[in-house]
C-alpha cells in the first residue's frame, strides 16, 4: 500500500504467561546515557515489542542512533511528548519505555505517511490485513484479546479522519492512543516507528494477548451554564474567528468570567469549551489565542457548533472510583499504558494537585505521556484521561 508502512512481530509463544511487562525510564539528558539505563532496565529480557515515549528536549537523531546501537532487536513504537508519566507519577525531561514480554504478547504494526494526503479507502484495506495476519498468527481461540493503540502527529489536524477510519476497520477491536506533543512549543512533534522519528505520520500497534485488557476514557469536567455558538470558523486549520457573532477570544474571555485574564495555555485549561455529541460530552480544547483574536483549537471545530463553558468535577474522587473500575475488570493490575492530555496536568499544577494525581498514578502503575489529544474507540478528544490498563 502507497504511503503505508507494514511491519508483524514474530508468532506469539504459549509459555511464560506469568512474565511481567517492564516499565523503565531515564531522565539523563544525554541520549546515550538515557538508552544505556533504558537498556539496563530491560535486563536481557525478550519482548514482543515496546512503546517509547520521550521528552521533546532529546536530539532526535542522537536518541534514534542510541536506541538502534543498543536495543537493535527491540521493536519501538511511540512518539515526542508534552511531558512523560513514569515512575514519579508527571514527570518532564524523560524517556519513558514500556515493555510487552514475548510470549504473553504479540504486537504488529502499520504506519501512515504524508498525512495530508492520507486515502481512508486505502488505509481500510491495510488495517483489514494486519488484523487478518494477526489473527493467522495468533489463532483466535478462547480469550484471546486485541487491543489496538494509535499514535499520531500532534500538529497534523488529521486526527478526527484517521480515528474513524481506522476504527471502522478493526471492528470490534478497541482503539486507544494519544496525540505527538512537543511540550507547550507547537513546532515540531513526531511519530517513533522502525528504528526512527517520522513527521506527518501515525503509528497503529495491534497488540494481542490473553491477559485481560481494558480501554478506558474518563473526563474531569462537566458543562457550565455559560454558553457559546461558534459563527465564523475555518474547519480545515480548526481556526475561530468568531464567537456569538463578536471576536472569539474576546468573548470567550468573556464569558468565561475573566476579561482581564491573559489567554494561555492554563486559562484554556481551566475553561475548556464543551461540546455535545452523541448525548454525551466532550471536551474541544483551545491550543492558542492568536494575534488577530482568533483562537485554534486541538479538535475539530466549525462554524455552528454550540459549546458550554467547562466546570471541574472532584478529580480525585473520580480518578479513585475509575481506578476501582478497572481492577474489577482487569484484576490485579500489571501496568496502565496512560494517555493524559497536557492541558489536565497544567489544571492539576493551577489546582495544586498535581502531586495527589501523581501519588495515584504511581500506586496504579500507570506510565505513558501527556498529550495533544486522545484517541478512544472511534473519537478524537481533548482533556481527558485515557489508556489500556493490562491485568496480570
Amino acid at each position: 500500500m502507497e504511503d503505508a508502512v507494514m511491519e508483524m512481530a514474530t508468532e506469539m509463544a504459549t509459555s511464560g504467561d506469568d512474565a511481567r511487562m517492564i516499565a523503565c525510564t531515564s531522565r539523563a539528558a544525554d541520549p546515550q546515557a538515557a538508552v544505556a539505563e533504558l537498556a539496563e532496565g530491560l535486563d536481557g529480557r525478550k519482548l514482543a515489542g515496546a512503546l517509547l515515549f520521550c521528552s521533546n528536549a532529546y536530539p532526535r537523531e542522537a536518541l534514534q542512533q542510541a536506541l538502534a546501537e543498543r536495543m537493535p532487536d527491540v521493536r519501538l513504537y511511540g512518539c515526542t511528548s508534552a511531558g512523560e508519566l513514569t515512575e514519579q507519577g508527571y514527570d518532564t525531561h524523560s524517556v519513558v519505555l514500556i515493555g510487552f514480554p514475548e510470549g504473553p504478547f504479540s504486537m504488529a504494526s502499520l504506519r501512515f505517511d504524508d498525512l495530508d494526503r492520507f486515502d481512508p479507502a486505502a488505509a481500510q484495506g491495510a488495517i483489514r490485513q494486519l488484523v487478518a495476519q494477526s489473527r493467522r498468527d495468533n489463532g483466535a481461540g478462547e480469550g484471546l484479546h486485541q487491543v489496538a493503540l494509535f499514535f499520531v502527529d500532534g500538529l497534523s489536524h488529521r486526527e478526527e479522519l484517521l480515528t474513524m477510519t481506522a476504527q471502522h476497520a478493526l471492528g470490534d477491536i478497541q482503539l486507544i492512543g494519544g496525540s505527538s506533543g512537543d511540550g507547550l512549543s507547537f513546532r515540531d512533534t513526531a511519530i517513533f516507528h522502525e528504528g526512527a522519528f517520522h513527521k506527518d505520520a501515525a503509528v497503529i500497534v495491534l497488540l494481542t494477548s490473553r491477559r485481560p485488557m481494558h480501554v478506558f476514557c474518563k473526563s474531569f469536567y462537566r458543562p457550565g451554564p455559560a454558553k457559546m455558538v461558534i459563527t465564523e470558523a475555518d474547519a480545515e486549520s480548526r481556526v475561530v474567528t468568531e464567537i456569538n457573532a463578536a471576536p472569539a477570544a474576546e468573548e470567550y474571555r468573556r464569558l468565561a468570567g475573566s476579561p482581564l485574564s491573559e489567554l494561555n495555555a492554563q486559562f484554556f485549561a481551566a475553561y475548556p469549551p464543551i461540546v455535545r455529541t452523541g448525548g454525551q460530552f466532550h471536551v474541544r480544547s483551545i491550543q492558542t489565542a492568536n494575534d488577530d483574536g482568533s483562537l485554534t483549537f486541538y479538535c475539530a471545530i466549525d462554524t455552528g457548533v454550540v459549546l458550554s463553558i467547562g466546570e471541574p468535577v472532584d478529580r480525585l474522587a473520580e480518578m479513585e472510583v475509575l481506578f476501582d473500575e478497572i481492577g474489577r475488570k482487569v484484576g490485579e493490575i500489571d501496568h496502565v499504558v496512560g494517555f493524559d492530555c497536557v492541558l489536565n496536568r497544567l489544571d492539576a499544577e493551577d489546582r495544586q494537585q498535581a502531586g495527589a494525581v501523581s501519588r495515584m498514578y504511581v500506586a496504579n502503575r500507570v506510565f505513558g505521556f501527556n498529550t495533544y489529544g486522545e484517541q478512544f474507540r472511534a473519537a478524537h478528544m481533548n482533556q481527558t484521561f485515557t489508556g489500556l490498563a493490562v491485568g496480570r
